[in-house]
This record gives C-alpha cells, structure tokens and sequence, in this order.
C-alpha cells in the first residue's frame, strides 16, 4: 500500500495521484507538484488515503511544497502571459493561413514550457507558428489539437438535464459511448434529445447502461410471441423498471406480467 493524495489542476481539468511527500495536506490546499511537464499548481481535493500498488503508475510524482503568498504572484504572471499568448497564436495562425480554433493555453509554475490547445476540421502544419511563439516568448511551446468534447471539458456549461457538463464537472477521461446504449436505454433516436452540447452522444448514456442490460434479462424482447398463463400472445412493450411486460393476447387484449413470473416457452422473435 502506498500513501497518496489527489491534486487537481484547473488549467488541464486533470487529476494528479501524487505521493504527499511526508507533508501534512489538506483538502483545498494550494500545492506545487512534480510532473512530467515541469511544476504545476494544483488544489488537493482528496486527502491523504493508502492504495494498492496495482492501482498506480510507479514511481509516483511528489507534492513539493504548499502554495504560498509570495507564489500567487508568479501565478498572476504565468496566466496574463498565458493570455497574451493566445491572442499571439490566433493572430499568427491567421497571418499564415491556418484553419486554427484555439481554445486555451497555460504555463507550467516555472515558465519553462507553454501549451496551448486547439481545435480544427483537418490536421495542421503548425511549426512556423510554434517558432514565431517561440522566438517571441523564448520558452519551449507545445500546440495539442483536441476535439469538441475536450473543447467542452475545458470551457463547461450547461448539459440538457440543467446540470454542469460532466466532462467539466467530475469525467476525468472520456469513456466509449454507442448509439446502441442509446437503444438499449429505448430512448428517441433524436440527435437533439441524446447530443449533448458537444454535439457528441451524452456521456450519460453510459452511466445506467449496465444496470438497463440486466435488468432486461429477466424481461422478453418486444416482438416476441410467447407462452403466458393466459395463452399465446405477442410481447409489444416491457417495462425495465417495473419489471413488467406487456402482452398482446388477441381477443383477450393487452395484459401485462411480471418479468420474474413470466413462462416462455418455444418463444421466437417475429
């Protein structure tokens, strides 16, 4: 087992599993953090807690030391260069051409290494524009191009359910999601209903996906003809939640059953 702490970075909407570092942290502390790019700024937002080796990624970076008030000033620094830079990038790219949408940028604590973020339709050649930043700012850049849902988890708003984005919020990676968990759910196949603002499929789609899939174990398809105590009928609507079905039985009507209770026999799908 090994002591970590949980640091997130606002700049990169990332989660940092550190090692403490034998310091006394706290949720909602300001820390100055290892990490492959240089030092980042981060906020602890879980305390110190043991987990298991198979869990991490060793050797495990280290919290350096706390934030202090002499350092909010180098922070102010970093984020107005970082601002002006962007301003920089959009007027270089345009002054060379290049279908370019950028989305942020940020510095690392000591200023070593600038990244800046962007969005296009097509891939970019964009060395001349790393060398004119580079000659200007004299520190190392780094241009990532990302896609729409990377835009959102980076900017947030407001997703169809009211709430802020999930990407924004809480998503540390985006997971894979199909139109068929949209199916399986029996929800419209509307875009503007399972879209989200990214113009992607909602990431929710995949929270209760799992628990739709077993649920309908105990449930026959719609269209199935079946055997019922009330005699043969076709299934023609089940309800996941209820645990029920309904069956169309002809003369009988429509009735409905229990999905536990159920007795299918020689069932097939029509």
């Amino acid at each position: 087992m090994f002591d970590v702490v949980v640091v997130s970075v606002p700049d990169t909407k990332s989660y940092y599993f550190l090692s403490p570092n034998e310091l006394e942290l706290k949720k909602g502390d300001q820390v100055l953090f290892e990490s492959d790019n240089g030092p980042f700024v981060g906020t602890v937002c879980k305390e110190v807690y043991s987990e298991k080796k198979s869990n991490l990624v060793l050797p495990l970076k280290k919290v350096i030391r706390h934030i202090g008030e002499t350092d909010q000033k180098t922070i102010t620094k970093n984020a107005n260069l970082a601002n002006k830079a962007l301003e920089d990038a959009k007027k270089f790219s345009k002054s060379l051409n290049l279908e370019m949408n950028f989305v942020d940028s940020y510095l690392n604590f000591d200023g070593s290494q600038m990244f800046l973020s962007f969005l296009s339709d097509d891939r970019v050649d964009f060395r001349d524009l790393v060398k004119k930043l580079a000659q200007k700012y004299k520190m190392r850049i780094e241009l990532r191009q990302i896609g729409v849902r990377d835009k959102s988890k980076k900017i947030g708003g407001l997703g169809p359910c009211g709430l802020f984005l999930c990407c924004n919020s809480f998503l540390t990676d985006f997971n894979s999601v199909s139109i068929n968990m949209a199916k399986n759910q029996m929800l419209a196949l509307n875009p503007s209903k399972i879209n989200g603002i990214c113009g992607r499929l909602l990431c929710c789609l995949g929270y209760e996906n799992e628990t739709y899939t077993e649920s309908k174990k105990s449930l026959p398809k719609v269209g199935f003809v079946m055997d019922t105590p009330e005699g043969m009928g076709k299934v023609v609507d089940i309800d996941v939640f209820g645990n029920t079905y309904s069956v169309d039985l002809g003369d009988k009507g429509i009735m409905k059953f229990p999905g536990e209770k159920r007795i299918e026999k020689n069932g097939k799908n029509r």
